[in-house]
């Protein structure tokens, strides 16, 4: 007997949702996307620039087969369901699927749910539709878009300097790290000094002379200030006023990257993976459901069953006060609100309740989305705010202090977001309206240069300038990495010189190209072409007629960077001894190759220091471009982990992080724990 035929990505949907349909639909999986761009005609591009960017399409290599086997499977359907992700890269593989299968209009429909839910999956087939064009239009213009750039400039780069490739939104990424770098290069610190008074049970900081700002530049002022000070301080003004804290939104995906990242040290890629599994199922014993909605998402939206669900949660375990209001989205104009924000697709499903059928990790993040979620939903948390100013023969001295009230959403969420009771003293039981400071010391401090970013705040400038999409984030962090553009020491990108060389080749030559403002304006062009307001083809010949010719121009003009020679000579044909970068990275060989082939071979030194904590490599020492020794894992790029610290191969007993020596003590690289 003939079944309705349902095509989804992943094999693990397939059976959720198989059980979920019954016994009149057969789930199959495509196994991700099935066909991509062929490398032939011009460039390689698999494009016919000629004909309005036609394109050429072959399966992937190894997918073949699936195609054959879907084939078959729909032959014999009455009717295929493509329910591949809800996303533009999820529209286009359902219109791959349909015209490799080779499927008429009237012989399928377009399923799209955010959350795998029996009730959920149930209800998206009531609302099946036709594949949308224009979606699939934008996401191959930006496929298109990327190989025509991928292609040219990784040649480019690969002929001219000892670069692998360059992209769209990886080299834009670059220039940030490149750019903050050459910020802590050229920052100048600037003296300052501080001056505090210390009594029984608070501090003021000193803040204006007469009213006015103050700015203290050397240890010459501080001790003229001090000198004009006794320790006798009149109350001045006692300010006391309420304020409400906020719970943030929902998170999108590159928010929960960055809370990933700072409170549980994921990185970008782990967190996509693991957010994978929590939406696509999990076997909760009674059943296996998916635990979150679609993790790739820059709409803050909530549903309103799940508004209504989590209000009776909160109000039956919480009480009626911590009811909050459901938060209005901030709404930029190149986010897409197809779906929702991520959060669980059952609030009733807390994560104590479940912990014993996910990983460790699994819960960690389920976790965190779960609470942020509910939280998003709580009332503010209430705090009173006292402020206190001293005056000490005109200088006024500040202090700040605070109580909560109330915790609202801060009852669930307070282990994320730490906000504590910093109370100041009630100055109502002075008899007098003046203080006696027990101190009053000097402090001298020095500016400092800006960060460099985390993974965490490279994604929130990316998303803060509109480069990329949610789903590009993480693959372009790996990238950087595994290009060995940049290095991770202690959580920051730290530019490579090859990082360094490509960036400024790339500026020389394609300043008007590969910059933020460009980059932007191409994701909301291509947004555009998604809501069918722009000609994708007209899209690609205005970039292509501008971007062709700086291509051609910088083949022709670009200094070919010249391999450093040794100063040895080849001992088989007399020629200069170079050093090249390979595969495994560098060696020395004759600069005659191709004629020469000769390689000296060379024993590396590696110094072991202990085994790497997040993987089966080893700790070894390594070097910087500038010398600098720092301790990475041998197995890098495809383990990142690295301390400019060395590691002493014991374990902290609070967090079980790697324990370091620093300035002669042993501490822990992770927390404040420090061996006596």
């Amino acid at each position: 007997m003939s079944k309705n035929l349902v095509i989804v990505e992943s094999p693990s949907k397939s059976k959720t949702i198989e059980k979920y349909l019954g016994s009149d639909y057969k789930v199959v999986s495509s196994k991700g996307h099935i066909r991509d761009l062929s490398t032939s005609g011009k460039f390689g591009f698999g494009v016919d620039i000629d004909n309005q960017f036609t394109p050429t399409y072959e399966p992937i290599k190894g997918k073949k087969k699936v195609i054959d086997e879907l084939k078959k499977e729909a032959k014999k359907s009455n009717f295929v369901y493509l329910a591949t992700d809800p996303d533009r890269e999820g529209e286009a593989i359902s219109w791959h699927l349909k015209d490799a299968i080779g499927l008429k209009d009237d012989d399928y429909k377009r399923v799209v749910f955010n959350e795998i839910t029996k009730d959920v999956i149930k209800e998206a087939f009531n609302h099946a539709r036709k594949i949308d064009d224009d979606l699939v239009k934008s996401q191959e213009s930006r496929r298109i878009l990327d190989r025509i750039i991928g292609f040219r400039l990784s040649k480019l780069m690969q002929s001219k300097t000892g670069g692998k490739s360059a992209g769209r939104v990886q080299s834009v990424a670059l220039k940030l790290i490149v750019d903050r770098e050459r910020e802590i290069e050229a920052f100048k610190a600037e003296e300052y000094w501080t001056i505090t008074a210390m009594f029984n049970d608070f501090e003021a900081v000193l803040d204006k002379y007469n009213n006015k700002d103050i700015d203290i530049k050397n240890e010459l002022e501080a001790d003229e200030i001090l000198s004009k000070l006794s320790k006798a301080f009149k109350i001045e003004d006692v300010k006391k006023r309420s304020k409400k804290k906020q719970s943030k939104f929902p998170f999108i995906t590159s928010s929960l990257q960055q809370e990933a990242s700072n409170k549980l040290n994921f990185s970008a890629k782990k967190t996509m993976s693991i957010a994978q599994k929590l939406y696509e199922g999990i076997d909760i014993g009674s059943e296996t459901t998916g635990l979150i909605t679609y993790m790739r998402t820059d709409s803050t939206r909530l549903s309103e069953e799940f508004i209504k669900n989590t209000f009776g949660y909160i109000k039956v375990h919480y009480g009626e006060e911590y009811l909050g209001l459901v938060k209005k989205s901030k709404k930029k104009d190149n986010v897409q609100d197809a779906h929702e924000a991520i959060r669980p697709t059952n609030i009733n499903l807390h994560p104590d309740n479940i912990k014993q059928y996910l990983s460790s990790d699994e819960y960690k993040l389920y976790r965190l989305i779960y609470f942020r979620a509910l939280a998003s939903l709580m009332s503010d948390a209430k705090v009173n705010q006292t402020t206190i100013i001293l005056d000490n023969n005109n200088y006024q001295f500040k202090a700040t202090g605070q109580t909560i009230v109330f915790d609202g959403y801060l009852k669930v969420y307070s282990d994320y977001e730490k906000s504590e009771d910093k109370p100041l003293p009630p100055f109502e039981k002075y008899n007098s309206n003046v203080l006696i400071a027990n101190t009053i010391e000097k402090e001298q401090h020095f500016t400092k240069p800006p960060a460099r970013y985390t993974e965490a705040k490279l994604i929130e400038e990316m998303e803060h300038l509109g480069i990329g999409r949610p789903s590009t984030y993480a693959k372009t962090m790996e990238t950087l990495t595994n290009r060995e553009y940049a290095t991770i020491i202690e959580k920051k990108f730290h530019p490579t010189e090859i990082g360094i060389e490509i960036t400024d080749k790339l500026q020389s030559f394609f300043s008007h190209l590969i910059n933020v403002k460009y980059t932007a304006a191409m994701e909301t062009a291509l947004d555009e072409v998604a809501e069918g307001t722009k000609v994708w083809y007209e899209l690609l010949d205005n970039f292509y007629k501008e971007f062709e010719p700086m291509v051609k121009e910088a083949f022709e003009k670009m200094e070919k960077k010249e391999p450093v020679k040794t100063g040895e000579d080849c001992p088989e044909c007399g020629g200069a001894l170079v050093i090249r970068k390979g595969k495994y990275g560098e060696f020395v060989s004759c600069s005659n190759y191709p004629k020469c082939k000769y390689i000296k071979a060379e024993k590396r030194v590696v110094i072991e220091v202990t085994d790497c904590p997040a993987c089966e490599g080893k700790i070894v020492e390594k070097k910087t471009k500038k010398g600098k020794i720092f301790y990475g894992c041998n197995n890098y790029p495809k383990c990142d982990f690295a301390l400019w610290d060395k590691p002493t191969g014991m374990k902290c007993p609070h967090c079980n992080h790697l324990m370091i020596t620093k300035k002669d003590k042993v501490k822990c690289s992770n927390c404040d724990y420090v061996e006596e």
